[in-house]
């Protein structure tokens, strides 16, 4: 493939080529990422069972019922969210497809278990959409969280303020941007972590 892709026969063995070489690329990168989940996944992590009432005490309260796809996601999520390892999960969707409402109902599994989780959107006006959201999903729910937000562009006084939720507990759901992971910003039991990628 080396040789015939600087120096072709023809047309048909540099097509060959190119693609054995990008097979191998990919190979080693898959290779890689294989190694990284399977280091991540051998670490212990805290189970976090379902509790079934409050779950579906929270669905209840929901303006609107899941769809066949979201709740078979919420069940591969909380299955995973069960084992003694940390869960990675890619959840996707087109936008207005319900991906909002699993993750607040993954979140609602968390807090059932007197945990916290955050959420990270890439803009501020994202993160801000999120928040809005949240909170009309939470606000009917009878053990509704604490939801703070959390932004670069916040007054340090704010953001203090929401530090100090976050440390203590306070705050069961933090939605924010990259300020989520800056220095300051400590959390007291946090167990689930949404990220949101506009990709």
């Amino acid at each position: 493939a080396l040789e015939q892709i600087h120096f072709p026969s023809n047309l048909a063995m540099l097509e060959r080529a190119r693609h054995r070489l990008a097979f191998d690329e990919f190979f080693v990168i898959q290779l890689g990422m294989l190694r990284q989940r399977q280091r991540w996944q051998s670490q212990a992590a805290q189970a976090l069972p379902t509790d079934e009432a409050a779950l579906q005490s929270f669905l209840a309260s929901l303006p609107f019922t899941l769809t066949v796809a979201q709740r078979r996601a919420l069940t591969e999520i909380s299955n995973d969210l069960a084992q003694s390892r940390p869960m990675s999960r890619l959840l996707q969707g087109d936008v207005g497809s319900g991906k909002t409402a699993v993750a607040a109902a993954t979140m609602r599994i968390a807090l059932a278990q007197g945990k916290q989780a955050a959420l990270m959107a890439p803009t501020e006006i994202l993160a801000e959409q999120h928040f809005i959201t949240l909170t009309r999903l939470f606000e009917r729910d009878a053990s509704a969280p604490s939801i703070r937000l959390l932004t670069g562009s916040m007054k340090k006084s704010e953001k203090q303020a929401v530090y100090a939720d976050a440390a203590s507990g306070l705050a069961g759901i933090v939605v924010g941007t990259h300020a989520l992971i800056q220095e300051g910003v400590a959390f007291k039991d946090l167990a689930l972590v949404v990220i949101d990628e506009q990709h």
